[in-house]
């Protein structure tokens, strides 16, 4: 049962990985879907603050557009700091300006011709629809989902194989009363169900203390990542996946792997004592 419980345990941390980084992914990717971001880079006869007015009257005009607002000084200072460090004077250096535009309905929005009016009638300016970025994290986070899952059936593979040598060993402990049994006309699928009532009980006690370590460990996890906020890592962490917390459907896929670990548990020490069984004939 320990080997069962340790294979549980790591197939739900993998499940539950895989739902934390597919549900980051989600949220940045509708973050950036519902975000677009105007560069006014300084030049010669530019007046910054009369051209962040214009966009920001340009912008408003789209459809689909919910909300738009130029990046403070302070903001703007704070984006810069970890490179140039503290007390920065904007007017002495060329630092673009920076314009988020909120989209509250994408689909409304015309993207292209926003694009082809501000870079006609703003000088200076540039649009970035995070296209990129976004085809970067559906790639990672596809990735990293099918890594999950590749590691997930590896760790399913290795507790099969387990099963099976523990099936033998039980039937070789159990070796003269098997015989007994079917040279006196036991069916065969009658001292398989003895075997496989035995594993699915031992898969299920395994899998339910390996799913729910795996899951105290994610609510420990949550509870301890909420609370290191205020650190610089804690804050990178949170940047990253939000708030690491398990989602319901990621509990979901636990109480499913706990499941399937029940069910292939018994379904293989069936097949390892029929095919057993089958040698002995």
């Amino acid at each position: 049962m320990l080997v069962v419980a340790i294979m549980s345990f790591l197939a739900c941390l993998t499940v539950g990985f895989v739902a934390i980084v597919n549900d980051a992914a989600n949220d940045w990717t509708n973050d950036l879907v519902r975000e677009v971001t105007v560069q006014i880079r300084p030049a010669d006869g530019v007046n910054m603050l009369q051209e962040i007015d214009r966009t920001l009257a340009l912008v408003r005009e789209f459809p689909g557009v919910g909300d738009a607002r130029a990046l403070s000084d302070e903001e703007t200072k704070g984006l810069l700091q970890p490179w140039l460090g503290e007390g920065l004077e904007l007017e002495e250096l060329p630092v673009p300006r920076l314009v988020l535009v909120e989209i509250d309905d994408p689909e409304l929005l015309n993207l292209a011709d926003m694009k082809a009016q501000i870079e006609q009638d703003i000088r200076a300016a540039s649009v970035d629809d995070h296209r990129v970025w976004n085809r970067q994290l559906s790639a990672m986070a596809n990735t990293a989902v099918l890594v999950g899952f590749g590691i997930l059936v590896l760790v399913l593979f290795s507790m099969v194989l387990s099963v099976i040598f523990a099936t033998q060993a039980a039937m070789s402990g159990n070796k003269d009363v098997v015989e007994v049994l079917h040279f006196v006309g036991a069916e065969v699928s009658f001292i398989a169900s003895e075997f496989q009532r035995h594993f699915l009980v031992l898969g299920l006690k395994g899998g339910v203390i390996g799913g729910t370590i795996a899951a105290l460990s994610f609510l420990v996890m949550g509870f301890f990542g909420s609370s290191d906020i205020t650190s610089v890592s804690g804050n990178q962490v949170q940047a990253l996946f939000g708030a690491v917390q398990v989602s319901a459907i990621g509990y979901v896929g636990i109480v499913a792997v706990v499941v399937l670990v029940a069910v292939l548990t018994a379904l293989t020490s069936r097949l390892a004592v029929h095919r057993h069984l089958a040698n002995m004939d």
